[in-house]
């Protein structure tokens, strides 16, 4: 396809040969010619926009066409003005220093329509120094401490957050639903990772008190004991690797007690002997749960 259109004025035309140059390089067989004389303002957007048209016809939105930002998450969600109430939420619950750091980090960005749709209220008392480590994990709950753009998404794919529960995808008509939000935009690329809208704000499961997390270590030895009397070492793992993963996710431990869990699930079976590796979970499980008690 051969696209003729006018520029008027350099700058102008840079940006488009940086735009065109763009399509060409993910394999569009789009070629500008440019003839920078002065024309109208219509006349120059009447063929913006059939570029637009074609690179979007063929899967490509303008955003995933744009060089790397060379600013960070706040700076972005700053200037876009879609995140005050996100950034005010950031600042009360020490969170900025977070996204404005090294990275790489994903956000699941709440715009401010989102957090209007919460009850009545809901963002005052978050925003209260009392509830300050709530808050915290509310917006926790919303990062990936790694870089994961739209293509990296499918269904029933579920990530880590940074506040410790997975989070859930599954996909839509148009695009992905995580949790029970609606990503209305994705790919914002930030010099620290990437940024994508969504319209509600996600809640956490409620966090499993320290006698909670008691009890459910109890039960996974109360089950996982006699399956490993009568040989079945895997389903031990199972067991075990299920309630260390529960907690680890969602249970108020300490940093140290949660090291001991994860150093326990990163192990794996030799070969097909899962004695040794049900035994190691139980360690973790039994050192853990002498710390709690």
């Amino acid at each position: 396809m051969v696209i003729e259109m006018s520029i008027p004025s350099k700058m102008q035309e840079l940006k488009f040969i940086r735009y065109v140059s763009g399509i060409y390089s993910i394999k569009h067989q789009i070629v500008a010619r440019y003839r920078p004389q002065q024309r109208s303002r219509l006349e120059v957007t009447f063929l913006a926009i059939i570029v637009l048209l074609c690179s979007t016809k063929s899967g490509y939105a303008t955003d995933n066409l744009t060089a790397p930002n060379t600013n960070n998450i706040v700076e972005i969600a700053s200037a876009s003005g879609d995140f005050e109430t996100l950034l005010v939420a950031a600042t009360a619950s020490d969170l900025v220093p977070v996204l404005s750091g090294k990275g790489p980090l994903t956000i699941f960005a709440p715009t401010d329509d989102a957090f209007n749709a919460l009850p009545a209220g809901t963002v005052a008392k978050l925003l209260e120094p009392k509830n300050k480590d709530k808050l915290a994990r509310i917006l926790a709950y919303h990062v990936v401490s790694a870089r994961v753009d739209s293509a990296a998404l499918s269904d029933n794919v579920m990530l880590q957050t940074v506040a410790g529960p997975q989070i859930t995808f599954t996909a839509a008509e148009q695009g992905f639903i995580v949790e029970d939000a609606k990503i209305i935009n994705t790919d914002i690329n930030a010099s620290n990772g990437i940024i994508h809208t969504i319209d509600r704000v996600l809640i956490p499961p409620e966090l499993i008190s320290r006698a909670e997390a008691i009890n459910i270590i109890k039960t996974s030895i109360t089950d996982g004991v006699p399956m490993f009397n009568y040989g079945n070492a895997k389903g031990t793992v199972q067991v075990y690797a299920l309630a260390a993963q529960k907690l680890l996710d969602n249970a108020n431990l300490t940093q140290q007690e949660k090291e001991v869990l994860s150093k326990a699930l990163r192990k794996r079976p030799v070969g097909n002997e899962y004695q040794g590796l049900a035994w190691s979970l139980r360690y973790a499980l039994d050192d853990v749960l002498e710390s709690l008690q």
